[in-house]
Order: structure tokens, then C-alpha cells, then sequence
């Protein structure tokens, strides 16, 4: 008889393409993942992985396997919804998925309130890129994501996902003090030309609002540091390097020398969980959507 928890394994890796990505996002270690995947090896008498460089691809049986594996936990996950329904409250592992400043400034204060009102529920927090949300719910790796969408690049739920709005972060333009912006009450778009920026690496929503929005008028941006981290953002803003736009979420305290100037329009990016239609009925999947809920109004900036 195949082992879950071995084939659990063997799907993670097949979605995070390696034993490593797969460990984190199981929670496991390396070692775990690779000695689970081994054991099934020997349970099925078949190779399931195979070496290519540093790294490990699946076989053709084991592609095959996983697709089965992913069937497999589709109906477990069932069974234990209709099972933690039939109790009526939360139980058993919920793995959330959440972006870096969600993680850091909404979620602490979720996963306390989730620990303490229910103590027979495990959640977990694993933090993974927006992009990627909505995918790794589809298949089964997260339960419930935090994730986010601009008016550039709404966000569309996939067949056989559900959403729920959290709220919307604003976002300020970090100005060094000194500097000829940090004197003015708001700024308009207008204002944003002619300045030294610090932003998000090409590819990321920021980045491309930022380029977009300069571009309209009539300016080429001057995107002099790009760098991924907000606290590296707020450095070198503070070292008087340049400016940037900055969502409020997860921000904490700005450092001296750094003031926060609104921008009218306001930039805004709208926040969502996310989740399987099959699990909408979890009460874990509930406690943990009302959780997001009650937290957003005392989120940390």
C-alpha cells in the first residue's frame, strides 16, 4: 500500500521542482523530503527521480505518479472538510500563503488569534509571491492565500478558486528630508518626473506602475536602485540616495531622515484570500477568512 505522506512528498516536489522548494514548503527537511521520496522508490519498484546537474526531475512514473498523488490528496482534503464540518469546528493543518508585507504585517496577529480561539488547528504560514498564490492553491500546496492586485493587473480568481476582498493598502511617496519634495502637503503625478527612484526589479507590480505611471508623462523614468527588499528601500532612501513608492502594509516605523508625502490619486492595492471551492465549507477555511477580516483594521504600517 502507498504511504500519503510519501506521496505527499513526491507532489511537492513535483510542484516546487525541487527537493529543497518542496521541504520548505512542507515544512520538512531536505533530508525528509529526499528519504520519503527513496522509500516510495522501494514501495513501487520504480525511479522516480533522477539526477540532471545539481538538481532532480521527475521521471515519466514519476510524473505520472504525482498526477495520482495530487488526485489522492484532492480526496483526502475532502474527506477531512466533510469530517471538520461535521464537528463544526476548526481542526487539523491550514498552510497560508502570504506575500512579504502581508506576512510581516497582517499575519502575526491572524495566526495568534487562530492559535488561541482554536487549539486543535496547526496553522501554518508559508510566504510565496503573489504571482505564484493562486496556483499553489489550485494544486493543493497552500490552503488559504493572501495575496494582492492593482488597477494595472487586476486579479482573476481561476475555475475552482473563491475569493473574499480584505481591504486596500495605500501607498506614499519616501522622501529624504531635505529633499525638495518633503516639504509639500500631497504630490500629484506630475511631481513624480526629474527624481532619482528606488523600486522593485523589473517584473514586479511596483516596478511597472511606476514605469507606466512616469511614462504618461511624457518622462523616462530614472530607476537608479532596484532592489526587492522594502527595508533596503527605506535605507537608501534615508542616506538621501532617492525616492520611492511604498505600499503602507508591513512597513513599520519610517527611520530618521525618511517622511512619508501622500500622492493624489492614491496608488492602492487590493488585498484577497484565496481558496479551493472544495474546502469553502472548512470551518478552518472560515475562521481564518473572518480572522483576516478582524486583523486588517489593526494591521501593522
Amino acid at each position: 500500500m502507498l504511504d500519503l505522506a510519501r506521496l505527499r512528498a513526491l507532489h511537492a516536489v513535483s510542484v516546487h521542482g525541487s527537493v529543497s522548494a518542496a521541504a520548505v514548503a512542507l515544512g520538512y527537511t531536505p533530508s525528509a523530503v529526499s528519504q520519503a521520496v527513496t522509500k516510495l522508490e522501494r514501495e513501487t519498484r520504480t525511479t522516480l527521480l533522477e539526477r540532471r546537474g545539481r538538481g532532480v526531475a521527475l521521471t515519466d512514473e514519476g510524473r505520472h505518479l504525482a498526477a495520482t498523488a495530487r488526485q489522492l490528496l484532492a480526496l483526502v482534503e475532502q474527506a477531512e472538510t466533510e469530517l471538520e464540518e461535521r464537528r463544526g469546528r476548526p481542526a487539523g493543518r491550514l498552510v497560508v500563503g502570504a506575500f512579504a508585507s502581508a506576512a510581516r504585517g497582517l499575519m502575526p496577529g491572524v495566526l495568534a488569534r487562530l492559535g488561541g480561539d482554536h487549539p486543535a488547528l496547526d496553522a501554518r504560514l508559508l510566504e510565496v509571491d503573489p504571482h505564484l498564490s493562486a496556483d499553489l492553491v489550485s494544486q493543493g500546496v497552500i490552503d488559504l492565500a493572501v495575496t494582492h492586485d492593482w488597477d494595472i493587473a487586476p486579479l482573476a480568481a481561476p475555475e475552482g478558486l473563491e475569493r473574499a476582498v480584505i481591504g486596500d493598502d495605500r501607498c506614499d511617496v519616501l522622501v529624504p528630508e531635505g529633499h525638495p519634495l518633503a516639504g509639500r502637503d500631497v504630490l500629484d503625478r506630475t511631481d513624480l518626473p526629474h527624481h532619482r527612484w528606488i523600486c522593485q526589479p523589473p517584473g514586479a507590480v511596483c516596478h511597472d506602475w511606476l514605469v507606466r505611471t512616469l511614462r504618461a508623462t511624457g518622462h523616462e523614468p530614472d530607476l537608479a536602485y532596484q532592489v526587492a527588499e522594502n527595508h533596503t528601500h527605506l535605507a537608501l532612501v534615508a542616506a538621501g540616495l532617492g525616492i520611492t513608492l511604498m505600499p503602507r502594509l508591513g512597513r513599520g516605523p519610517l527611520p530618521a531622515g525618511v517622511r512619508a508625502v501622500p500622492l493624489e490619486p492614491v496608488p492602492v492595492r487590493r488585498l484577497f484570500a484565496l481558496w479551493r471551492t472544495g474546502a469553502a465549507r472548512r470551518p478552518a477555511i472560515t475562521e481564518a477568512v473572518r480572522a483576516l477580516h478582524e486583523q486588517w483594521p489593526l494591521r501593522t504600517f
